[in-house]
């Protein structure tokens, strides 16, 4: 017997619940079991949560798309019991039962080994949104824009994506400017490695094609005219990595940051991201945050039975940072 949410919808009637589990075939398929150990709130899986953005593709399913825990047992020989391991994205928490549930029930294609030096509670406090943060740097680097090129803007900088990315740009060395709506979260910020905190009314609002240059890339969790206006006044050969639509999924900007100063709009996807290439980026990510600095990243741990509502905390915008779900 363990413990689980469980997300069922019938006749357009939607239902989030905690319940007990009497076996892991409830679960679906897979030749792996997980101990889950710790899980994350993120905004997809508060979208989840609530019924909101149709993220669920497959009903009646336990969502989490996060998780890290020990493995109990698997088909496979690459994995033995005892195992650390963790899962981000690959659909689970949406077509298939993911980390809000005391085991769950994978396939061994998809685990990627826990990091060196980490427990399963600090990489969950990076969880998807810090592995995105990670992919999005990666992707500056391959671009060439090194710190010296100058500063790096980071949009929604006090939500999950964008303080890990604040600290990971710090940590390499970059100048970072971060925007956020929530003046009080300054200080944190700061903490974080930020040099410069902008209000986010200067870039939400319908801007001019072209504004002047000011970054040598950014990190944009935001999209719409928060992502315009970061191109307009991104600098000649610029990168911005797009990989958030918390303002929403238009776009109203026009050609002239691309064909005038060359500017690149380059789309990260965390989901489906290579399953090989995980475990290199996991360690670099663990890596250059230390302990200290996850403590900033994580504003708290939260019990299973505490995660409907703060599903709704979330997406009221009353939560800064990571949150971490305990499955114990």
């Amino acid at each position: 017997m363990f413990h689980g949410i469980w997300l069922e919808k019938h006749n357009d009637e939607f239902q989030a619940s905690l319940r007990e589990f009497e076996s892991v075939e409830e679960l679906g398929d897979g030749d792996t079991v997980v101990n889950v150990e710790w899980s994350s709130l993120n905004y997809k899986d508060a979208l989840a949560l609530t019924d909101r953005g149709a993220v669920i593709r497959k009903f009646p399913v336990v969502p989490g798309i996060d998780l890290a825990g020990t493995v109990e047992s698997s088909a496979s020989s690459e994995w033995q019991p005892g195992d650390r391991v963790l899962i981000t994205g690959l659909g689970y928490g949406e077509a298939r039962s993911g980390g809000y549930s005391q085991k769950a029930r994978v396939s061994s294609n998809d685990l990627v080994p826990l990091p060196a030096n980490v427990t399963t509670q600090q990489v969950m406090a990076l969880g998807t949104a810090g592995f995105t943060a990670m992919v999005s740097l990666k992707r500056i680097e391959e671009a060439g824009i090194q710190p010296a090129h100058g500063p790096v803007l980071v949009t929604g900088a006090a939500g999950g994506v964008g303080s890990v990315a604040v600290a990971l740009l710090a940590n390499l060395g970059y100048s970072v400017s971060a925007v956020t709506g929530r003046p009080s979260e300054g200080e944190r910020l700061r903490q974080l490695g930020a040099q410069q905190i902008l209000p986010r009314n200067d870039f939400s609002v319908p801007g001019k094609p072209l504004a002047k240059e000011e970054w040598a890339a950014a990190i944009d969790t935001v999209g719409s005219h928060t992502l315009s206006n970061v191109l307009a006044s991104t600098r000649y050969g610029g990168l911005v990595a797009a990989c958030g639509l918390a303002q929403g999924l238009d776009l109203p900007t026009s050609v002239a940051p691309f064909i005038l100063r060359g500017v690149t709009l380059a789309g990260i996807e965390s989901v489906h991201f290579p399953i090989t290439k995980r475990p290199a980026i996991w360690q670099r990510m663990v890596d250059l945050i230390d302990p200290s600095t996850l403590s900033l990243v994580a504003a708290q741990s939260i019990p299973l039975d505490r995660v409907i509502d703060t599903a709704h905390e979330l997406l009221a915008g009353s939560v800064s940072g990571r949150l971490v779900v305990s499955l114990a």
